[in-house]
């Protein structure tokens, strides 16, 4: 029902200095509605459509934080207001609510159309509204360009890191590249001196065959321990010196680097007549080392290959922005652009627990990897350099569940409160990827109608996103 007199508005305190024309106004527009106790007066991300003011009761303001409200203020206060707050903006983010507001008691409430209000308001305040607007929109601005030069300076650590995993395997390269230089030379040497008219035909071309054979071993060499090598070499030592060929001690590594054994060895002095047995081992040692450092040069470009193709998953390059994704691909290559905090001497394991399973997910992939980006990299500055990171993901009834945990110290209850709240950070300026939990929030929750909380001991991030697509 409309309020038919100025009298009790001017008790409020919010109206006590409005002139009568203003307090007519106010009268003459809004209304007073009845809230039963339990009962919602406005939920969270709804049109904005009215300015509400306390009359009588008890109310609850909460938030929705990891999908679950969070009462952020309770009170019975006459004359607090809440709802459409910011009414006097023509702007996106006044037009939902920002927050649900439960009716503890029965309640009564003034109800003021936020449009009809903020028309009016301007009229009797233009100053108050030119301040408040300058203020917001200033806030807003100021931290919107601290987190993009924070954002910059995360992008310069993650490039860095990638420059460093690029340059690893593109230094190795260059090096196998000119040691290949060097041993091709002296094979062809060595082969020019074998072939010098003193091998027979038939045993020139059982050392061809043994060189098919040895070269097949060396592709499919297997790893072996430090103890599994040291015996080897000390055993292919001993029979190149029972052999009288010299420097067996640097000939062997060779040979058990590629995978040979004695027998192997055997048969070639087998195929061999004696005055060209030595040449013939090593020319077939040259052999050796030349496709070693050719599979070295392989798998260093195919490491270029792999951390350039993990930097286009990551940035979603030449893909459409919402698409069918598997969820692996992105948590991987995030994975991969944090390779210099997450390497082998930085400290910290990596475990990945992932359901294969798992169906694709409509998403939009880049901002998703944001959202790993920032947890993962919350994760590692809270591990200090020594830990275990672990990623796992899982069905969770018709939904993917991914959950990134560390080792680190735990996030304190007063922390995981204000956790997802715009702009919260425990972390100094330049420090952290400048995204904010609360980015991540609405990245999740808004754009992908999922879920994201945190859980301790210890420290867990949970996503929840759903399979199908979204339409409200």
């Amino acid at each position: 029902m409309a309020i038919s007199s100025g009298v009790a508005l001017r008790e409020l305190f919010l109206f006590e200095k409005l002139t009568d024309a203003q307090l007519a106004w106010v009268a003459e527009h809004a209304e007073e509605a009845e809230f039963a106790a339990g009962s919602d007066i406005v939920v969270e991300g709804d049109p904005s459509g009215c300015f509400h003011v306390l009359l009588s009761g008890t109310v609850a303001m909460s938030r929705l934080i990891g999908g679950d409200p969070v009462e952020t203020t309770r009170t019975d206060h006459r004359g607090v207001y809440f709802g459409a707050v910011q009414f006097y903006l023509d702007d996106e983010s006044a037009r939902t609510y920002p927050a649900s507001v439960r009716a503890i008691t029965d309640c009564c409430v003034l109800a003021l159309p936020a449009a009809e209000f903020a028309q009016e308001f301007q009229r009797w305040f233009p100053m108050a509204v030119h301040l408040l607007e300058g203020m917001i929109l200033g806030l807003r601005k100021g931290s919107q360009i601290t987190a993009e030069r924070e954002r910059l300076l995360a992008l310069g650590k993650l490039s860095a890191g990638l420059t460093h995993e690029l340059n690893n395997p593109a230094a190795a390269a260059g090096r196998a590249a000119d040691a290949l230089r060097d041993k091709v030379t002296g094979m062809r040497h060595k082969l020019a001196m074998i072939a010098d008219g003193r091998i027979a035909g038939p045993t020139l071309q059982k050392l061809v065959m043994a060189q098919e054979e040895f070269v097949k071993k060396v592709r499919h060499a297997p790893q072996l321990s430090p103890m599994e090598t040291s015996d080897r070499e000390d055993e292919l030592s001993d029979w190149l010196d029972d052999a009288g060929i010299g420097g067996g001690w640097d000939l062997a590594p060779v040979f058990v680097a590629g995978g040979l054994e004695v027998s192997d060895l055997e048969a070639v002095r087998t195929a061999s007549d004696e005055g060209v047995f030595e040449g013939a081992i090593r020319w077939l040692a040259y052999t050796v080392e030349t496709e070693s450092l050719l599979r070295e040069i392989t798998d260093a470009t195919a490491r270029i290959s792999d951390l350039v193709g993990a930097a286009k998953q990551y940035s979603q390059m030449d893909r459409a922005p919402y698409r069918w994704i598997d969820v692996h691909e992105g948590l991987d290559a995030t994975l991969v652009m944090f390779g210099r905090k997450l390497g082998p001497d930085s400290g910290i394991t990596i475990v990945k627990d992932y359901d294969r399973s798992l169906p694709q997910i409509p998403a939009y992939a880049a901002e998703l990897n944001q959202v790993w980006t920032n947890i993962v990299d919350n994760a590692v500055d809270a591990m200090a350099g020594r830990g275990t990171l672990t990623v796992r993901t899982a069905r969770d009834e018709d939904r993917v569940l991914v959950e990134i945990a560390d080792t680190g110290p735990g996030i304190p209850p007063e922390v995981r409160k204000k956790i997802f709240d715009p702009f919260f950070t425990t972390k100094g300026v330049g420090k952290g990827t400048g995204l904010g939990l609360d980015v991540s929030y609405r990245v999740v929750v808004g754009r992908h109608h999922g879920d994201i909380a945190v859980l301790a001991d210890p420290t867990r991030f949970q996503v929840r996103l759903p399979t199908t697509e979204v339409t409200s």
